[in-house]
């Protein structure tokens, strides 16, 4: 069929702004290359959506969490992947965490099914010259494209390093050393406390384990790699071991909470691992982000107490990502300010996390479809985690030092001077909620 915009990358954001099109009634044109013949470092298969770690969606917490008030709004606002998200979710204490096969099985059902989208499994080369678009294409973009967005914006593209964790298979674990429990047994809404395997280090392991990360072969950097920085919110677990060596201890591996039921005491340091698939077969070990070479991985991985005998469902790895310096090349809609016609969304605009992406991605939707309905629609108020994070993006960060960006509650405006410490995050939350039906309104076309 013909279409009314043409999105190009099936990410979360494309996803996401192809399923709101939809909705509302206009005809898509879905691009995506995996499927096509083309594959990215990160991406292991060709459904719709594919996440890497099952955990991306945080904190559920609408109401002290910035990031669990934006899964808030993206449900009002019909958001298909947190739609599928709440479809697939698997314990993770007070975090959202997915079942990541069944996550993108779902999108991508949704997507193929709806009568208003055509998926092409094509790679898109150039940017389109006519015809309003969305370029979603994440941070892993096609060179050929990232090629043309840099000759139609006039800027080299920014780029960091972003590295996945790895996966064991729950029956190997040794479950006589580990045990099961979430920090201070905190119980989300579909756990029972005892959400993560714990694997306890006492000092003289811990030591020799932070040394084994610095000492480890890893990836070598390819000459124009070696400068490009990491994201600091998934930084490698052997880069914050060099920082010093009780580092991880108050970070990724830290035991506060965890009372370990064979000595009554927290362990000295302990290995997370959490649960990566609804059949819980498949185990995550959290934040162990990592670059070293897979066969140094499996050497020294098997040094932590309960994972003698760990088999890897995968191991863990390191991708260059890339991004625009959106505050200075697009406009408060997210369009290109060079060719008004294009519209980014996603990862590709320089926020950070698979909820951020998505939740771009369907604002860019929104406003595309206020276009061509005739209608201007504003940017979501600044109070609510839509609009925090948007003016983030094309405006609110220093073009010059742009770099990737969770939300949260410093993009937000500040609160009056009287509110309490203590309850400032509940006034966010509240303020957000009021600020989000209003501009619901107009986005529904329905007058203030």
């Amino acid at each position: 069929m013909s279409h009314d915009i043409h999105i190009i990358g099936g990410g979360l954001a494309g996803s996401e702004a192809a399923w709101q099109l939809a909705e509302a009634g206009y005809r898509v044109r879905l691009s995506e290359m995996r499927g096509g013949g083309d594959m990215t470092p990160a991406h292991q298969g060709d459904t719709l959506a594919e996440m890497v770690c099952s955990n991306s969606f945080r904190s559920d917490d609408g109401d002290s969490n910035a990031v669990g008030l934006l899964h808030r709004e993206m449900r009002s606002l019909g958001s298909i992947i947190m739609r599928e998200a709440d479809a697939t979710k698997v314990p993770a204490g007070s975090a959202l965490a997915v079942d990541r096969d069944l996550f993108s099985g779902g999108v991508t059902s949704a997507l193929s099914e709806h009568p208003n989208i055509t998926i092409v499994r094509e790679r898109v080369d150039t940017l389109p010259s006519e015809g309003l678009a969305i370029v979603a294409t994440g941070p892993l973009t096609a060179a050929s494209l990232a090629e043309s967005i840099g000759a139609a914006t006039g800027k080299d593209a920014l780029a960091f390093f972003d590295a996945i964790a790895p996966i064991v298979y729950r029956d190997s674990v040794d479950m006589d050393v580990a045990w099961m429990a979430s920090r201070w047994d905190k119980v989300g809404p579909i756990g029972d406390g005892k959400d993560y395997i714990n694997c306890p280090m006492d000092k003289e392991q811990y030591y020799a384990f932070v040394q084994g990360l610095i000492d480890g072969d890893k990836t070598d950097f390819k000459d124009w790699e070696k400068d490009t920085p990491y994201f600091e919110g998934c930084m490698p677990i052997e880069v914050m071991a060099e920082r010093g060596i009780e580092t991880l201890r108050f970070g990724p591996m830290k035991g506060v909470g965890l009372d370990n039921p064979r000595t009554g005491r927290w362990p000295y340091a302990v290995v997370q691992l959490r649960q990566d698939n609804a059949l819980g077969t498949l185990w995550n070990m959290v934040g162990f982000q990592t670059k070293l070479k897979h066969a140094a991985q499996v050497e020294l991985f098997r040094t932590i107490p309960g994972l003698e005998k760990a088999e890897f469902a995968r191991l863990g790895g390191l991708h260059r990502n890339s991004f625009i310096r959106s505050p200075e090349l697009l406009d408060g809609q997210l369009r290109l300010k060079s060719a008004p016609h294009i519209r980014f969304a996603g990862q590709i605009t320089g926020c950070e996390g698979y909820v951020e992406s998505a939740a771009i991605g369907l604002v860019a939707a929104r406003f595309a479809i206020a276009e061509l309905g005739g209608r201007t629609l504003p940017p979501p108020p600044p109070e609510t985690a839509l609009g925090a994070l948007l003016g983030h993006i094309t405006g609110g960060a220093d073009a010059s030092s742009y770099q990737p960006m969770n939300v949260n509650f410093g993009l937000f405006p500040p609160l009056a001077d009287d509110v309490r410490k203590k309850d400032r995050k509940l006034g966010y939350t509240q303020r957000a909620g009021t600020a989000l039906a209003e501009w619901m309104k107009q986005a529904d076309g329905v007058p203030a």
